[in-house]
């Protein structure tokens, strides 16, 4: 199969043609709804960014980046997010998005299995610091285009390998779009630069990491560096062969539909800074509390009827975040005590709780053929609670919150995203960023103003 898609891209040159015109047309017409939302995604993953800040891994990534990645040059160099010190801009991008990566709590897109905005977030912030006059319009545009590079790599990759590969396997073809763009290069410079994005991409096995959470996470830190890097390398006339999850004629019907369906209206976002496979059976627990009086000490068990992504989820109590972002069990446990699941509640003593390790005894997990069968456009779930008087809860099917089938209000978006800078960001700060989220569509408003405010360290970063 691969060497059929190798021969193919090679000489389908139009179907690059009409992505080239999509990503670097300076007259590209996107819908303002599309625009609305890519400023909710933008500011959505900047409040993650700013929860990341402490956790350690974000703080592993962002010395290793001033320290192994830095830029030889000032004009070379970015700031990291919510640190305030400089590296490389492919350095910059790979540390914030690691960062959020770790997190947890950032968009995906349902056909990607996967997410975007953690890469091409942090490398929009990258390559803007050498744009000045960049109005958050022009930003929101080329954020846009990534998005929507990024979602269609995705779904070309899946149909056309026999594993499942990361995030960072495919939104490094979003970045290296975006980073195209910014950098006005021209179509010859675009193909090489998604060719070279494609072939270093990390083809990191998903299903390990669900089978052994570190901080590897969806590979995104790596996919944010590549695809940085080969938009500066193609830029400077490096070449790299066809893209061929772009230019195979195998993968044609994923890219049909550029510039007329815009896919980034259908990312969700993230109430949880948990794995999206868990939410569905998140919401039903959330739901029945909600409905109906209960305590934690009244429930005999729990029963979980999921997908099989989801039942293979972390079994036991997680003894790092990492594992506790990816546990299912866990994360129903926490929703049931707490009826909310913050960072505190997935690092340090929150992983310490002998009532929660306890708990998970009387949750049971199981696969379902009917919600494994709907997987990966929709992420199903229903839950059965058993009481001690007898008494049984049942949720129904649950889809999970936050994307276009069960949208999240934009106060219950504001809500978790300054629930999530609450500990690293002074209230001011975190609420003068949201206010961002309807001023950078204004036709005169900079991006460096956004920029100005993300700069600074965050408060407590290092604890």
């Amino acid at each position: 199969m691969v060497d059929k898609l190798q021969r193919a891209a090679v000489n389908n040159c139009s179907q690059f043609t009409e992505i080239a015109e999509f990503v670097l047309s300076p007259n590209l017409s996107i819908p303002e709804t599309a625009l609305e939302f890519a400023s909710t995604l933008l500011i959505d993953t900047v409040g993650v960014a700013a929860g990341a800040a402490r956790l350690e891994a974000g703080q592993i990534a962002r010395d290793f980046a001033v320290d192994f990645q830095g830029a030889g040059q000032a004009k070379h160099a970015a700031t990291l997010m919510f640190d305030g010190r400089k590296a490389s801009l492919p350095g910059a991008a790979y540390a914030v998005a690691t960062s959020v990566d770790n997190l947890d709590a950032h968009d995906g897109y349902n056909p990607s299995k996967g997410h975007i905005g953690c890469a091409a977030v942090p490398a929009l912030f990258a390559f803007a610091e050498q744009h000045p006059r960049l109005t958050g319009r022009q930003a929101l545009t080329s954020l846009t285009i990534a998005y929507e590079v990024a979602a269609r790599a995705a779904t070309s990759l899946h149909a056309t390998v026999s594993d499942y590969h990361t995030s960072g396997a495919w939104n490094a073809l979003g970045v290296a779009a975006l980073g195209c763009r910014m950098q006005g290069c021209d179509p010859d410079r675009l193909r090489h630069a998604l060719g070279i994005a494609e072939y270093h991409g990390p083809r990191s096995q998903m299903m390990r990491e669900i089978a052994n959470p570190t901080m590897l996470h969806d590979g995104s830190g790596m996919g944010a560096l590549v695809g940085v890097s080969a938009a500066i390398l193609a830029s400077r006339g490096f070449e790299g062969a066809p893209a061929i999850t772009a230019e195979s004629s195998e993968v044609a019907d994923h890219w049909r539909n550029l510039g007329n369906v815009w896919t980034i209206e259908k990312n969700y976002i993230k109430p949880y800074p948990i794995c999206r496979w868990a939410h569905a059976a998140i919401d039903a627990v959330r739901k029945l509390a909600q409905e109906n009086e209960f305590s934690v000490s009244d429930i005999r068990s729990v029963n979980v009827q999921t997908f099989n992504e989801a039942a293979c989820l972390f079994p036991g109590m997680p003894q790092t975040t990492s594992q506790a972002q990816y546990s299912l069990r866990f994360s129903v446990a926490l929703m049931l005590h707490y009826g909310r699941i913050g960072p505190e509640h997935i690092s340090g003593d929150g992983l310490i709780n002998k009532t929660i390790e306890m708990f998970l005894a009387k949750i049971v997990i199981e696969d379902s053929a009917h919600h494994s069968s709907r997987f990966p456009a929709s992420r199903c779930s229903d839950v059965t609670i058993e009481l001690n008087d007898g008494r049984e809860l049942y949720s129904g099917h649950i889809e999970a919150r936050g994307g276009p089938e069960a949208p999240m209000k934009i106060s219950e978006i504001e809500e978790k995203f300054l629930d999530l800078t609450s500990l690293t960001l002074e209230p001011s700060r975190a609420r003068s960023i949201w206010g961002m989220r309807d001023k950078l569509l204004n036709n005169d408003m900079l991006f460096s103003e956004l920029a100005a405010l993300v700069s600074p360290p965050a408060t407590n970063a290092g604890v």
